[in-house]
C-alpha cells in the first residue's frame, strides 16, 4: 500500500493481560474516505484494540500509524456529571484549541439535544449521554474517528442521524471504525472484519 493508501494503520499489535493474550498480531489500514467495521464476539478484545488505535494504552508489541487527528468515542461514556452539556462543549473547545463551536451545535442539533444544554449530564438517561460522548468526539472534525458500540441506547431516529453523519464524514474523504459486537445494516460498512482469536480477520460478504 502506498504511503497514502491509509490514514491508520494497525502493525503487528500485541497486548496480554497476565497469561491471557487478548491481540496475537493484528493488523489492518483505514483507508481515506472508508467506513470499517469490527465486530467479535463480547471478550474478544475489541474495547483492547480500541484503546490501543486511540494511543490510551500501549501495545506489549507493534505499532499504530495514524495521519490526521483522531477523534475517540469510546464505550464508556467520559462526560463529566457536575457539567452541563454546553459546559461540555466550552471545556472540549478549550481542550481543541476551536476558535468556534460551529460545528459541535450543528451535531448537538442533529442529534436533539438542544434541549438538553443548559442540563446537567448527570440527570440525562444513558442513550443521551451517549450522543454527547459522540458530539465530543467529533466537535473538532477529525480526519480519523475510532468508535466503540457507538450508538448503544440511541432511539430510532438517532440511530439514522448518526449513519447520516457518518455517511457525511465519508463523503467528506475521513475515515470511520466503527467497533461492535454486532453489525446492523451491514451494507453500510465498506469494509467489515471481525476480531477473533486475537487477530482481525475477513468477515464473508462485506467489502474487500
Amino acid at each position: 500500500m502506498s504511503d497514502q493508501g491509509f490514514t491508520l494503520r494497525a502493525v503487528d499489535l500485541h497486548k496480554a493481560y497476565g497469561a491471557r493474550q487478548v491481540l496475537r498480531g493484528v493488523g489492518f489500514s483505514l483507508r481515506p474516505g472508508e467506513i470499517m467495521g469490527i465486530i467479535g464476539e463480547n471478550g474478544a478484545g475489541k474495547t483492547t484494540l480500541l484503546r490501543v488505535l486511540a494511543g490510551e494504552l500501549k501495545p506489549d508489541r507493534g505499532e499504530v500509524v495514524h495521519r490526521d487527528r483522531l477523534g475517540y468515542c469510546p464505550q464508556r461514556i467520559v462526560v463529566n456529571d457536575e457539567l452541563t452539556v454546553e459546559q461540555h462543549l466550552r471545556y472540549f473547545q478549550c481542550a481543541y484549541r476551536l476558535s468556534s463551536l460551529d460545528r459541535a451545535h450543528e451535531l448537538v442539533e442533529r442529534l436533539d439535544l438542544v434541549k438538553y444544554r443548559r442540563t446537567k449530564a448527570g440527570v440525562l438517561s444513558g442513550g443521551t449521554k451517549q450522543k454527547l460522548n459522540l458530539v465530543l468526539a467529533l466537535m473538532h472534525d477529525p480526519g480519523v474517528v475510532l468508535m466503540d458500540e457507538p450508538y448503544q441506547g440511541f432511539d430510532w431516529d438517532n440511530y439514522l442521524a448518526f449513519w447520516s453523519i457518518t455517511r457525511e464524514l465519508r463523503e467528506r474523504g475521513q475515515s470511520v471504525l466503527v467497533i461492535s459486537h454486532i453489525a446492523h445494516d451491514v451494507e453500510r460498512f465498506d469494509r467489515l472484519r471481525r476480531l477473533s482469536g486475537g487477530l482481525v480477520v475477513e468477515e464473508a460478504g462485506v467489502g474487500a
